[in-house]
């Protein structure tokens, strides 16, 4: 009867660590989408689409579209192993926030002007580049 109870006791722990874990991983889920980090990922797509013939552009997508969860999944591992629940629940807190919705409406031309200031950066350390490389 003692093992019956050890067995049963095990499963119900196993069962709850596993609905933590689920529970962990779809906040984290939730995180990724609303800090914009499948928003790149998901645009992918419409640039390849580009490449399929415009007849297939409905089944590309739905092949495209049927890999995500997969991808999202194993991107949800890697910040599991970095953040706690309790440190994702804070941070989801945040992009629910108005100044988090903001940033996340906002990540877009964020990136944009950071991709135009990386470049005049560029430019200007290949100017000084060319100042060493001079004989």
């Amino acid at each position: 009867m003692k093992k019956i109870v050890t067995a049963a006791l095990i499963v119900m722990a196993t069962q709850f660590g596993f609905a933590q874990q689920d529970a962990f991983k779809k906040d984290v889920l939730k995180y990724i989408e609303v800090s914009g980090v499948t928003a790149p990922i998901k645009n992918v797509g419409e640039q390849l689409k580009t490449m399929v013939p415009e007849e297939k552009h409905a089944d590309f997508q739905k092949d495209f579209d049927s890999t995500l969860p997969s991808l999202f999944s194993k991107i949800a591992d890697v910040y599991m192993e970095e953040f706690t629940h309790d440190e994702i629940k804070k941070i989801l807190a945040f992009y629910n926030s108005e100044v988090g919705k903001k940033l996340s409406a906002k990540q877009d031309i964020l990136m944009e002007k950071a991709e135009k200031a990386g470049e005049h950066w560029g430019l200007d350390l290949q100017m000084a580049l060319m100042k060493y490389m001079e004989e």
